[in-house]
């Protein structure tokens, strides 16, 4: 099943994406709808308005979540290469709700950066409060999976040890187009104008998506809606000999396969 937020002439509403039209929901977005009792019944035989697939634009797919939590370094591959040890703990850092954009919309590339990076990763969606989680209550919590691209101003980024100010610029992380409850995610890959950049699989990840669910919960409950990016795999242009940067007009495409997929244009911004 696959469920979304759409733009509607009055707002937004949460939608599932059927083979021939977007069913509402019932509610304003996805955070909302996940929010209610029963929502995984009520989904599946929801029989609201409906939305032509062709016409659909998408909003962040949960566009005001309580938390987005963000994971660093989570590909055995990629830090295995680096020539690090495996991590014993996640590294965990956070975004904030208006750093989101939708599926398809424009990223903005944020003012007065010049090595603004990629960074294809798969998202958790939480379905269900959780609080100190055993492994089957963290997988139980998870509502599905979607795609998340970490759109990084590298030059914020190392400016300190800490990485907030370099991953939370508005309107620079990409999400959706929809969450996918019964996802078995495989592939994960991102193109730069055409250029294949970074290909990996996502069981490769060290953490799992239960794992994370459950050690994030030891530190702070976690909410229906909330948003989880699980860390990206080797491929970063920031890495690269020279490296190389996105700019006004590139294109960037992350796929999960199982998932989705986002499509989006870098824009100057303001």
């Amino acid at each position: 099943m696959k469920l979304a937020t759409i733009r509607v002439p009055n707002g937004t509403a949460a939608v599932r994406i059927d083979d021939e039209a977007a069913v509402e929901l019932g509610a304003p977005d996805l955070v909302a709808f996940l929010a209610g009792p029963g929502w995984r019944s009520l989904a599946e035989t929801a029989d609201g308005p409906r939305h032509d697939l062709a016409s659909l634009s998408y909003a962040p797919l949960v566009p005001r979540p309580e938390k987005v939590v963000c994971v660093g370094l989570n590909y055995r591959a990629h830090i295995l290469e680096m020539g690090r040890d495996l991590p014993e703990f996640p590294t965990l850092f956070a975004k904030f709700a208006r750093a989101l954009v939708g599926a398809y919309d424009d990223v903005e590339l944020p003012a007065g950066s010049e090595q603004v990076d990629w960074e294809a990763e798969l998202g958790i969606v939480i379905g269900a409060e959780v609080r100190h989680a055993t492994p089957d209550e963290a997988a139980a919590a998870i509502a599905g999976y979607t795609v998340v691209n970490d759109v990084t101003a590298r030059d914020h980024q190392y400016r300190t040890t800490q990485w907030l100010q370099g991953k939370t610029f508005e309107r620079s992380t990409p999400v959706g187009p929809w969450l996918v409850t019964d996802a078995e995610p495989g592939e994960i890959s991102c193109e730069v104008d055409g250029d294949v950049v970074q290909k990996a699989d996502t069981s490769d990840l060290v953490f799992s998506p239960a794992d994370l669910v459950a050690y994030i919960s030891t530190i702070v409950t976690l909410a229906p809606g909330d948003l989880i990016a699980t860390g990206t795999p080797g491929g970063v242009g920031h890495a690269r000999k020279p490296p190389r940067y996105l700019g006004p007009g590139s294109s960037l495409v992350t796929r999960v396969e199982g998932v989705g997929e986002l499509r989006n244009t870098m824009v100057a911004g303001a």
